[in-house]
């Protein structure tokens, strides 16, 4: 007969052998084991403790280990050419970034390399949306693909976003408040224009009250930013039907670009997404006088002087303020040039008011009693602005 052990005189012998172990010993077995791993465990202690505890990460993971950490470590900026081929003047704003956050990537997307960006990150490899990268290919306006380019970045990848002509005045970790959770909030943005006394005015109205969009800082796929790319592509397809042009043939005004694609538009999205997270009603109101950073909605905004000190108007400071982040030099600005502000021929332009209430409202009379003069009256009152712009040009 075959058994398990081969043989049946081997069988046998160990059966006997079981029998003769003592029960005590049968009994104590457990606690012999017990003892051998505690032995296992001291000879081996140093090298037990070298695996990680699991709770320890998870909390790591979820405290900062500096200011601004969870946010995305990537400076964006957008221009004509590579950073190796910066001027003087652009390479020294550039600079300051790089000088201030020396941890942080950096990466410039150029006219030559953003097409091959938007079609990465929206093409059939990145988010699918070949509806926004035809939109993007059709587009000729540099502002416009600037605006559309910047709000893309965000979206796909996060980070900081400055202009070209932005320096940098403090570092990323001073973007972030210590009186605030980081953990509370998904984007940074600043206060730019905080005039709402103007807020019916006809021309100076849709830019009173906005949030600047040439420094913005969020985390990746913040769904405000993919909602603007939208609103901006039907908006610009409207405004194609309406001059009877291709996408490529359109042509805007000053107010069209600020209102469309700038930061009226972006300042429209953001007090929506705003009251989509918050529990209370979120008007501009909510942001006037603000004399310290709050965050709504999930969203951290900061007063005016940290990316628009300097400006002459909305108690913006100066520079000198401990709040500045930035500086805007505004030399990359010149579009305006291309997509003129309104010109009155006798009285110039609002915006030269720079928000002083009494400059606007003379500004305003001046343009209600011109149209209640006479041709030859108004020829005059050109004329003498003409001859006025000549003499300050010489």
């Amino acid at each position: 007969m075959n058994t398990p052990l081969g043989s049946p005189k081997l069988a046998v012998s160990t059966a006997k052998f079981r029998n003769k172990v003592p029960a005590q010993v049968k009994r104590c077995l457990p606690l012999y084991l017990a003892c051998a791993f505690l032995f296992l465990l001291i000879v081996n202690f140093d090298v037990f403790f070298l695996v990680p505890n699991p709770v320890d990460m998870l909390r790591r993971e979820k405290t900062p280990s500096f200011p601004g950490s969870t946010f995305p470590q990537k400076i964006w900026q957008t221009w004509k050419t590579d950073p190796l081929m910066f001027g003087i003047r652009d390479t020294v704003r550039a600079m300051t970034w790089l000088e201030k956050n020396p941890h942080m990537r950096y990466e410039v997307i150029t006219d030559a390399s953003d097409v091959t960006y938007v079609e990465q990150h929206f093409g059939p490899n990145g988010f699918n949306r070949p509806d926004i990268v035809e939109f993007y290919r059709s587009v000729k306006l540099p502002i416009i693909k600037a605006d559309l380019l910047r709000y893309m970045v965000m979206y796909a990848e996060g980070g900081i976003y400055a202009d070209i002509d932005v320096e940098a005045v403090k570092p990323f970790t001073k973007f972030f408040p210590e009186r605030h959770d980081e953990n509370d909030f998904d984007m940074i943005v600043g206060i730019e224009v905080d005039e709402p006394s103007f807020r019916d005015h006809p021309i100076l109205g849709q830019k009173s009250q906005s949030f600047c969009q040439w420094t913005i800082i969020s985390r990746p796929q913040q769904p405000a930013f993919l909602r603007l790319v939208e609103n901006i592509m039907v908006w610009l397809k409207g405004i194609a039907k309406q001059q009877g042009v291709s996408l490529d043939k359109v042509q805007l005004d000053f107010d069209q670009v600020i209102s469309g694609t700038g930061p009226s538009a972006f300042t429209k999205v953001i007090l929506e997404e705003m009251n989509k997270k918050s529990k209370q009603k979120v008007t501009w109101d909510t942001f006037h006088d603000m004399d310290e950073s709050k965050v709504v909605g999930r969203v951290l905004v900061l007063t005016v002087e940290a990316f628009c000190a300097g400006q002459g108007h909305s108690n913006s400071g100066n520079h000198g303020s401990q709040r500045v982040l930035v500086k805007h030099h505004y030399h990359a600005s010149n579009w305006p040039s291309r997509h003129p502000r309104f010109n009155h021929p006798a009285y110039g332009q609002v915006e030269e008011c720079n928000w002083n209430a009494a400059c606007v409202a003379q500004w305003d009379k001046n343009v209600a009693e011109y149209k209640t003069l006479s041709e030859e009256e108004k020829r005059i009152k050109n004329e003498e602005r003409l001859r006025f712009l000549e003499s300050f040009s010489k």
